[in-house]
């Protein structure tokens, strides 16, 4: 009997472990395969292929199209760059140690590539704010300064600067660096400009740490269509960790994570979809879909300006932030089967969107009796189809296989939001939740 009862205790253990491993599709999904945010006809479908590959080891892609990088221990931007420029399909390999990038990669107009990460792969920025540029900033106050326009000032290299704790930021980093050009301000990783059917998957982006100078993202897509980022980490941007801004239009971000550690000093600010209330209507359509906002996030998970948004069993567990989801001028926003953890009491504020559905399947720790923010709006429909999974299961499975663990890595050297390091998925068994 007991040998029974121990058979059965271990199919219910198998069987939660394939339903947790079923929840990811392995392949592209929502806006980043649509042409449309309205329509649902097939004509309006895209193939997002990136180089014609978005596993690893690479198959059906002709080896000349496909390049393997390790790390010099040098700048290697100049080498990212050839790369990208000249092959299909990018492998990054970690087994030599980080990839070091002093500046922003800035690419325009490059379509179809895959960028893969293999091996742990870390992009690091080169520069961070010393203790000694924090302690300045701290004894000249700034944390306390204005964030807000006109309350800035003229720096000593003959720039404008609209904000106070701005203006004080850079100074200081003037004086103590003597760097008059701000070259450090560059401190990202990828600009992607005018660029269509991107896929970067398995990549750890890991920056100087947040600072309030108005500088790089550690990944940006500008005018950037039908991208699939998934299965990433970004960790410490200097402005945004990840921003979607410009008339960027059907992007997918699945599957990362967000975060921020010491090294970050103020704007924590992670996502921003539209960079002002400016931007044009009809564009920034996105799916964001089963990723974790975790430590010392603060604001914009993400901030959304224009587009139509899709927040779907997304993981927050970002305690004592500003605000997490923030649709703003002319935005739309379904928010489904999302989980919003303890400690995470600002987990919405909207201001002048035209619609927010929040549906009846999120979670709210700190809500009483989960009481869920009032909806806006007329109904905002998605063009193409899914399922939710239940809340209920996001802390396990999005806290635990969210972030670079793809390829048989179980988790990335860099900071993982709050997860555990366990075994990745078995990617062998069918997945469950079909999008089209």
């Amino acid at each position: 009997m007991k040998l029974r009862y121990l058979c059965s205790y271990v199919l219910f253990l198998l069987a939660i472990s394939i339903t947790a491993n079923d929840f990811d599709l392995q392949k592209p999904f929502g806006f980043c395969t649509r042409l449309s945010r309205t329509s649902t006809e097939g004509q309006y479908a895209f193939e997002v292929s990136g180089g014609g590959c978005y596993e690893y080891p690479v198959t059906g892609v002709s080896s000349n199209k496909v390049v393997t990088l390790t790390s010099t221990g040098k700048n290697m931007k100049s080498d990212i760059v050839n790369a990208v420029k000249n092959y299909d399909v990018i492998i990054f390999d970690g087994s030599q140690g980080d990839f070091l990038i002093e500046n922003t990669i800035s690419l325009n107009s490059i379509c179809n590539k895959t960028l893969l990460g293999i091996n742990h792969a870390r992009l690091c920025t080169t520069w961070y704010a010393t203790p000694e540029i924090i302690n300045a900033l701290n004894e000249a106050g700034v944390p306390n300064m204005s964030t807000s326009s006109g309350t800035g000032g003229t720096l000593s290299n003959g720039k404008a600067v609209r904000e106070q704790a701005e203006f004080y930021t850079r100074q200081i980093i003037i004086d103590l660096t003597g760097d008059k050009s701000e070259a450090y301000r560059s401190s990202g990783i990828f600009f992607f400009n005018g660029c269509k059917n991107l896929i970067i998957r398995n990549l750890t982006f890991v920056g100087p740490g947040a600072i309030d100078v108005s500088g790089s993202d550690l990944l940006s897509f500008c005018g950037t269509t039908n991208c699939w980022v998934d299965h990433c980490e970004f960790t410490d941007g200097m402005d945004g960790n990840f921003d979607i801004t410009q008339k960027a239009d059907f992007n997918t971000v699945s599957w990362c994570t967000f975060s921020y550690t010491e090294r970050s000093y103020m704007h924590q600010n992670t996502n921003l979809i539209g960079s002002s209330d400016n931007e044009s209507t009809g564009f920034l359509n996105t799916t964001f879909a089963f990723n974790h906002w975790g430590a010392n996030c603060r604001a914009r998970m993400p901030m959304a300006r224009a587009g139509k948004i899709h927040m779907l069993n997304n993981y927050f567990t970002s305690a004592g932030c500003g605000s997490c989801i923030n649709p703003r001028k002319n935005s739309e926003c379904l928010i489904e089967g999302n989980y919003f953890g303890q400690g995470v009491k600002n987990y919405y504020s909207s201001s002048q969107a035209i619609a927010v559905i929040w549906s009846s399947n999120n979670f709210i720790a700190e809500s009483s009796n989960n009481k869920l923010p009032a909806s806006i709006g007329s109904t905002v429909a998605m063009p193409y189809s899914y399922t939710v999974a239940d809340y209920s299961v996001i802390p396990e499975v999005v806290g635990t296989y969210a972030g670079a663990t793809l390829f048989g890595e179980a988790q990335s050297n860099g900071v993982k939001a709050d997860s555990t390091s366990i075994n990745p998925p078995s990617h062998a068994v069918a997945a469950i939740f079909e999008f089209t």
